[in-house]
């Protein structure tokens, strides 16, 4: 070991981090899904991301305009791929039985973080920032359309009813999820309204 008699070596100056805003989103998206939209203060937020709150308001107007953002992440990233599950190739009670499975899997909380399980989407229309809600509700109605239209394409008559009962289930599996349920139970209950919604679609 050397000793520098002259001292300690000037300090490198290099630039401060740039902010990323992507990544701020992708933070933000991991803080609203664990803690959830109400829970969640911007102090909380700007701490997490290491900025200011001028700093924060100038990248995202506000709060809910961050969730908007947020909510434009989970729907591109980690939303239940419609497009994929629903396709007019598979029978129907095909399709919905792989899209409660899916939610099920998608649902469950990271065993490293217990508490950031459901979907983002769902829970985010409970929030009492109507913004915030509009928003999710948004999205919601898009994805219940999409599960309407594709029963409606085969089974008309049935189409509404079966509808409301596989959002009711997907609900319910978000809000077991944020209560704890662990993958096992959510598949279990999924698999539980597989099996209505084929005995539902059973000449």
């Amino acid at each position: 070991m050397t000793t520098n008699s002259s001292g300690p070596p000037p300090r490198r100056r290099g630039r401060p981090r740039k902010f990323d805003p992507d990544q701020a989103v992708a933070t933000a998206q991991a803080l609203f899904l664990a803690r959830g939209y109400d829970a969640l203060g911007v102090a909380d937020i700007t701490e997490a991301l290491g900025i200011n709150p001028p700093s924060f308001y100038a990248a995202f107007g506000s709060k809910a305009g961050l969730f908007a953002r947020v909510l434009e992440r989970y729907n591109r990233c980690n939303a239940l791929p419609l497009d994929t599950l629903l396709s007019p190739a598979r029978p129907v009670e095909e399709a919905l039985a792989a899209l409660l499975e899916d939610a099920a899997n998608r649902y469950a909380a990271d065993a490293a973080n217990p508490a950031a399980g459901g979907c983002l989407v769902l829970e985010g229309q409970r929030c009492n920032d109507p913004t915030a809600r509009d928003a999710a509700s948004a999205l919601n109605a898009a994805a219940v359309e999409a599960i309407r239209a594709f029963i409606a394409a085969r089974h008309p008559a049935q189409a509404e009813a079966l509808t409301d009962y596989v959002v009711a289930v997907l609900t319910g599996l978000s809000t077991a999820a944020r209560a704890g349920h662990g993958r096992e139970r959510l598949l279990a209950t999924a698999a539980l309204a597989e099996r209505a919604v084929r005995a539902a679609l059973t000449p």
